[in-house]
């Protein structure tokens, strides 16, 4: 319950709040934007800075590949499960949407194990990183192959060529993936904290700290917002999908404590793979899926990641994850 009096986290609810009595009250989407790359930037730094101070060291290498492990490994069980109940292309969407990642819920996270002194490596802000891109490479293979069984399916034209295939190239979304410049920013300040070092940790202390909490504060209400907004897309959505936006991330996060608990991570480093493992992208995986997968509902993989899950994991998933991985990793 201590989670639910963290001021950020009461301007989430706030906004929760706000949202569903459908009032006027909105954040400028260019200061929504400005608040992202802050906390990204900022938390770049703070990563940076730990890692100047540890090094790279092999437990960080065995974090980064636990990382990169479960990303690959929950979009594909995802995948397999949901192609069941709704179509190929809404599996690959929804799968890619829970195979990566959202920022706002690990910078969350970050925030609530500085608040309760429970050390963990800056490294773990690369995690982020590179979780963000394989789930979207394994949906436009899968998106790829659905479009290329259909093309052979296909009645051939007049003149008697094969239907034409719409696929959409691997080596696009890569490019795209790790040339965003969200993600450019995370690891161009995480580069910068790391050559810098306590000299530049000083001089940045007003900015990357001071601030931190008060932009977090102000980004959650606007994350409560969107979310209210965004609740009523998952009505009249099949029960199956509603279960897996609540039951698949304590699902993921359960896989994500076991690889912690058998690679012997610390409980901070260990909470912070269960919060990305449950978390879900609304921002990065979306807006590459409206053009990546057209054939798939938005409102389907958005509302689900943004309805449910986000609200979630910021209330109540965070405190228990953290909790679980005390008791569990010490």
């Amino acid at each position: 319950m201590q989670n639910l009096i963290d001021p950020a986290i009461l301007f989430f609810i706030f906004g929760v709040l706000a949202g569903t009595v459908k009032s006027n009250l909105e954040i400028p989407p260019a200061i929504s934007r400005f608040l992202s790359l802050y906390l990204l930037m900022a938390l770049g730094l703070k990563g940076g800075f730990a890692l100047s101070q540890s090094g790279l060291t092999a437990n960080v290498g065995i974090s980064l590949a636990a990382a990169v492990g479960l990303a690959i490994v929950i979009p594909l069980i995802g995948y397999t499960i949901l192609r069941r109940f709704v179509s190929g292309f809404d599996a690959a969407a929804v799968a890619a949407t829970y195979g990566s990642v959202s920022a706002v819920t690990f910078v969350t996270a970050v925030q609530f194990l500085e608040n309760q002194d429970i050390a963990y490596g800056g490294h773990m802000a690369a995690a982020m990183a590179l979780m963000e891109s394989p789930a979207i490479i394994l949906a436009v293979v899968f998106a790829n192959s659905l479009r290329q069984k259909a093309a052979k399916g296909a009645v051939a034209s007049v003149d008697g060529t094969p239907a034409p295939k719409n696929g959409v190239s691997v080596g696009k979304i890569l490019h795209e993936s790790f040339t965003d410049g969200a993600q450019l920013l995370l690891l161009g300040a995480m580069a910068i904290g790391m050559i810098t070092g306590d000299e530049g940790k000083s001089a940045m202390q007003p900015f990357s700290v001071d601030l931190f909490k008060g932009m977090l504060a102000f980004f959650l209400l606007d994350m409560g917002l969107m979310a209210a907004r965004n609740l009523p897309q998952v009505k009249g959505k099949s029960p199956v999908l509603v279960a897996y936006a609540i039951v698949g991330p304590m699902v993921h996060a359960t896989m994500a404590l076991g690889l912690a608990f058998l690679l012997n991570l610390s409980a901070g480093d260990g909470a912070l793979l269960m919060v990305l493992a449950a978390s879900a992208s609304y921002i990065a995986v979306p807006a590459v899926l409206r053009y990546a997968l057209p054939e798939a509902n938005p409102s389907l993989y958005f509302g689900l990641s943004l309805g449910i899950t986000f609200p979630l994991n910021i209330v109540f998933g965070i405190p228990i994850y953290v909790a679980v991985a005390q008791g569990v990793l010490m």
